[in-house]
């Protein structure tokens, strides 16, 4: 198995040489993580043109409300296990393939089949307890909301390069996201938290570009609130669903970097940590024999 300190982003990091790795290595490789989120874009936004919200927009009874709803359940299942799929690739895309250029896209793909139904189960695991800490922010309102969504992303970007790296073990990848996660608990907070921020602004900056050709249709609907329903049209649109290709393909490899940058900072503390001490010369310091005679000139070898 590769070597994982050998890893380009495998070192102890701080808040600047974290975000300064993460654009040298998105620049490094861009092409390839480009090329896959914009299949990957492309095929989740096909996908989500089969739920169709603005059915609902003329039905006032609840109970036929209620059973168009479970018309959309196997369509937004199948987006979430598709999107969880292309999560898996672009990680193990991202952490092995710096470290063996034979781990092309077809190769991570194969490879990375085996770390994706404990994948699954562990996002079930997660979704619950996510649900869970994001009730009991709601006690302390918008700060608790927040911290428990920070604290719920923190571990959720811990879990692929866990199972990848550490082997495919659901209890093993909990139990050791735990540890890493809560191990330099608030520089993880703070981390995640500035890099979703930063994540946030780029998507709304590009989301803005990618509405353009589609001002119109805004105008229209500010103007006559009766064709509001066009602009859920809008999301069908080929355009559209390119451009929003576009967009997931510039940002999405952002997030499997920046977690293989919490891990592995994790991971080299971790090691630093545990690492044993070379061993010390018990004869150093001490007073030998020699010591107390004066070594021979090269005169004295002369004669």
């Amino acid at each position: 198995m590769d070597q994982i300190n050998n890893h380009p982003l495998y070192r102890i990091h701080s808040i600047d040489s974290a975000m300064n790795s993460l654009w040298d290595f998105y620049k490094q490789k861009f092409v390839p993580l480009f090329i896959i989120s914009f299949i990957m874009g492309l095929i989740l936004q096909y996908l989500s043109t089969f739920i169709n919200i603005s059915e609902l927009q003329s039905v006032t009874d609840i109970n036929e409300i209620m059973l168009k709803l479970k018309d959309y359940v196997w369509p937004m299942i199948l987006v979430s296990v598709v999107s969880l799929l292309f999560t898996t690739i672009l990680n193990y895309y991202v952490i092995y393939n710096p470290l063996d250029r034979e781990n092309n896209f077809f190769r991570c793909l194969l490879n990375s089949l085996r770390y994706f139904f404990p994948y699954l189960i562990i996002m079930i695991f997660l979704a619950i307890a996510g649900s869970f800490a994001l009730i009991l922010g709601l006690l302390i309102l918008f700060v608790g909301v927040l911290f428990a969504a920070i604290y719920v992303m923190t571990l959720y970007l811990f879990i692929l390069p866990i199972l990848m790296v550490e082997g495919p073990s659901i209890a093993n990848t909990i139990s050791r996201t735990v540890v890493l996660a809560h191990r330099n608990f608030w520089s993880n907070m703070g981390w995640t938290a500035v890099f979703l921020i930063i994540l946030l602004v780029i998507s709304v900056i590009l989301s803005g570009f990618i509405l353009l050709p589609f001002t119109g249709s805004f105008f229209k609907a500010f103007a006559d609130p009766s064709e509001a329903a066009s602009l859920v049209e809008i999301t069908t649109k080929p355009l559209y669903i390119i451009l929003s290709a576009v967009l997931n393909a510039i940002t999405m490899p952002l997030l499997p970097i920046y977690a293989c940058i919490l891990y592995f900072n994790g991971r080299a503390r971790e090691d630093q940590q545990y690492s044993p001490e070379p061993a010390k010369d018990e004869t150093e310091g001490k007073i030998r024999v020699e010591d107390l005679y004066a070594k021979p000139t090269p005169e004295d070898e002369k004669e």
